[in-house]
């Protein structure tokens, strides 16, 4: 289900998105959802590498060696 957010930007905010929703062919509300949604899916994205890192840290390092503090080679 799709939902609406109405936020408020200044004029000069507005016309950068026009300028980048333009080059993508695309209207600037549009252009904007676009940004926020592949925004969120990267923050998602970072929050689950982090959380498999937390998990699986300790079972890697022990397995192949390393640990905090070491530079990967």
């Amino acid at each position: 289900m799709a939902r609406e957010i109405r936020i408020n930007v200044d004029d000069e905010t507005y016309e950068q998105l026009e300028r980048l929703a333009a080059g993508g062919h695309a209207e600037p509300e549009q252009y904007a959802a676009q940004l926020l949604t592949a925004d969120i899916a990267r923050s998602r994205f970072n929050e689950a590498a982090k959380a498999f890192r937390d998990e699986h840290a300790a079972g890697f390092a022990a397995r192949f060696g390393g640990g905090e503090g070491q530079a990967a080679a």
